[in-house]
């Protein structure tokens, strides 16, 4: 199902919402009440839905924000018999309206728990708390914090465009051993009114792989003199109970979900190095050395003979031949045998799934610095053998739905709303993933973009384009994990060689900063060591990273 909305048409109106280019098809069926794509999903006790149907409470343009004007308050609309609504949702009026909802009802078919006392898994609160109110040519907003009764948590805030205190009946808390902690990010909006206050979305404290706790999808509001490092959080996240997370995809349903989605990725039309399978770079001469065979030893096409397990010790480490010739041509990479690793993991408790796909280029070239009005090429800094970059679509499990996607950025990166997102024209709701000329860094859409201060004019530039050369990972893909599918997805031999895929090599980047230095005025140049922390800490040296399985995001959340 796709998003829909009712809004005003004032001259503060919120923007038409956001739906994905074309329907979300029918997925293959699976078992039970509550499995993926049927539109409800078991918590344990509860049983929550996903809404996307909001009615408009109270928008105004006159707030001072940290992503624009505006801000509006919204209820959910159609909530089904026997669920019960937990919070409003809230967001800035400079972007597509989207957002979602979660409302609750009593699983029939649960077992209480004993920590429960006794006591129904919802609640209504005891009474309202007026947290903050306002009045303007549009109308009038008031803000209320449901109070819990004893051993339960309010998980949202209640938006009215009257005085008087919303009824008990409007919203329910949940017993608390049902929920999980909470924590603010992303400030929505700030008011300069005379009572002033701010207002942030919400997650879970603990995300990740086996984190259990779920996104409701309501805000968080606190008056701003208490000062943006006093806010403590009155609210809570729901937390899945389900050991078996039964709202998860099968493996059918993630090929289905991979094939509809699947990215087209695009590579530099002057790109040099280009990506490989991990076979065609093991098969074409790339060796595994250790502090006891300086020599090395020729990888097996499968990886077999890679040290297992352990961690990156400095032990071992894979490079290229040692003959000129047959380095270069590995690092060329090739495009014919390019295939994208796919992970896929629970998210936000099992509501939603992250399909993380990973992309081998056998090297990293060096970095481009912009540098003022010049773009310096650099000789040594920036490259490194064994490169692996990615990018994250996560989708509802309610109904299957691209929500958002992460693009990962020399060791950094973000998330993007779908609607943030550029599709591929007539081919349903397949993204666009551009990676950039020799770092290989993914973005969103074509053009140039600066890692760095543009305070002092300099920075990495990454330089993205549409070409010939692309991956279609919708057809050439490879799912190499999914724990939580217990044993389905065979995990391959290289996939658990934990140390580095590159040598540590360190040289004398002194040239290459005095290289840089030179094209700046003596006033204005500065020390090495400050000129090192303004970029990526990956361009330094030649260090060739580790794998998947070691990087943070691999049982932990992406960076938000």
């Amino acid at each position: 199902m796709l998003s829909c909305f009712c809004w005003s048409t004032d001259s503060s109106e919120p923007k038409p919402p956001f739906t994905l280019p074309s329907p979300i098809p029918k997925w293959p069926q699976g078992e039970g009440e509550g499995s993926y794509g049927q539109g409800k999903i078991n918590l344990g006790e509860i049983q929550v839905m996903e809404i996307t149907t909001f009615n408009l409470i109270w928008s105004s343009e006159h707030f001072s924000t940290k992503k624009g004007k505006g801000v509006a308050f919204y209820e959910p609309v159609g909530i089904p018999e026997g669920y019960f609504c937990l919070g409003h949702y809230c967001q800035p009026l400079n972007q597509p309206l989207r957002g979602y909802l979660l409302v609750a009802g009593f699983n029939p078919a649960a077992v209480v728990a004993a920590d429960g006392e006794g006591l129904p898994a919802l609640s209504e609160p005891l009474d309202y708390t007026l947290i903050w109110r306002t009045t303007d040519h549009v109308g009038s907003c008031y803000i209320w914090f449901p109070r819990p009764p004893e051993g339960y948590k309010s998980i949202g805030f209640i938006v009215t465009s009257q005085p008087e205190t919303p009824g008990l009946g409007e919203v329910r808390c949940v017993r608390d051993d049902l929920t999980s902690a909470c924590e603010t990010h992303d400030l929505i909006f700030e008011s300069n009114s005379k009572k002033s206050v701010r207002v942030w979305k919400t997650r879970p404290e603990k995300r990740g792989l086996w984190a259990r706790g779920v996104s409701v999808g309501t805000f968080f509001c606190t008056e701003t003199d208490r000062g943006p490092e006093d806010r403590t959080i009155d609210i809570a996240c729901l937390k899945n109970l389900d050991s078996n997370l039964t709202g998860m995809p099968n493996l059918e349903q993630v090929n289905s979900l991979v094939s509809h989605y699947g990215p087209r990725i695009f590579f530099h039309p002057n790109e040099i190095y280009m990506p490989s399978s991990v076979q065609w770079f093991f098969e074409n001469g790339a060796r595994i050395f250790s502090i006891k065979n300086l020599d090395g030893e020729r990888i097996d096409s499968n990886g077999s003979n890679l040290p297992p397990d352990g961690s990156n010790d400095g032990e071992y480490w894979i490079d290229l031949p040692k003959d000129k010739e047959k380095r270069d041509f590995i690092k060329s990479g090739n495009l014919e045998s390019a295939e994208v690793y796919v992970h896929v993991k629970p998210a936000l408790g099992g509501t939603f799934t992250d399909i993380v796909m990973w992309v081998f280029c056998p090297f990293n070239g060096p970095a481009t610095i912009k540098a003022s009005v010049m773009n310096i090429k650099m000789s040594r800094i920036g490259e490194h053998t064994g490169d692996w970059e990615h990018f994250t679509l996560r989708v509802s499990n309610f109904t299957g739905e691209l929500w958002s996607m992460y693009v990962s950025q020399h060791r950094g990166g973000g998330w993007l709303d779908a609607s943030e997102l550029e599709f591929i024209h007539g081919e349903g709701n397949r993204p666009v993933v551009y990676l950039s000329k020799s770092g290989h860094a993914c973005f969103p859409h074509a053009g140039c973009y600066i890692q760095g201060t543009t305070k002092l004019g300099i920075g990495v530039r990454n330089v993205v384009a549409r070409s010939k050369f692309y991956i279609d990972s919708n057809a050439r893909y490879k799912i190499i994990a999914a724990e939580y599918l217990g044993g389905v997805v065979k995990e391959p031999h290289w996939l658990q060689y934990m140390r580095e895929w590159g040598p540590r090599e360190l040289y004398d980047a002194w040239a290459e900063i005095d290289k840089v230095m030179s094209h700046f005025p003596l006033f204005v140049r500065f020390s090495a060591n400050y000129f090192f922390e303004l970029f990526p800490t990956q361009i330094y040296g030649e260090e060739g990273p580790s794998g998947p399985k070691e990087k943070d995001n691999w049982f932990g959340d992406e960076r938000w």
